[in-house]
């Protein structure tokens, strides 16, 4: 097998991880969002838990398909153009990361958390440090 040939195909196999990665984390979050409906639970903490699960499936398969891209672009044809493409795709794919992380955590990214009393002396700790 060629060099070339083998790149491709790792690069395919990590956009896959990826892929797989989004269906299952929102098989497996859609499976514990009915669960805790159908226990009759306080809605707005299983639906606001739902996207969490679901937000973090989508970033981590975001992150292998981004690599997957940077695999076959890099490894195979470094070209000027394939290059700015690679980029656009990766500033895109970047933008939703950082998008979806900000919806998550209700906060900008280089903002602390919030100190809440259930964190406990070493969530103190921790912020501090």
């Amino acid at each position: 097998m060629r060099f070339e040939e083998l790149v491709e195909t790792a690069g395919k196999a990590v956009d896959l991880a990826g892929v797989l990665v989004i269906v299952v984390g929102g098989v497996l979050a859609t499976v514990l969002f009915a669960r805790r409906s159908l226990r009759r639970e306080d809605f707005p903490a299983a639906y606001r838990s739902y996207r969490q699960t679901l937000g973090r499936a989508i970033l981590l398969g975001l992150e292998f398909l981004v690599a997957g891209d940077i695999i076959r672009t890099v490894a195979v044809s470094p070209t000027f153009t394939s290059v700015g493409v690679l980029a656009a795709i990766v500033a895109v794919r970047t933008f939703l990361s950082f998008s979806l992380s900000v919806e998550l955590e209700g906060r900008w990214p280089w903002q602390r958390r919030a100190f809440t009393p259930a964190d406990g002396p070493s969530g103190a700790q921790a912020e501090a440090g």
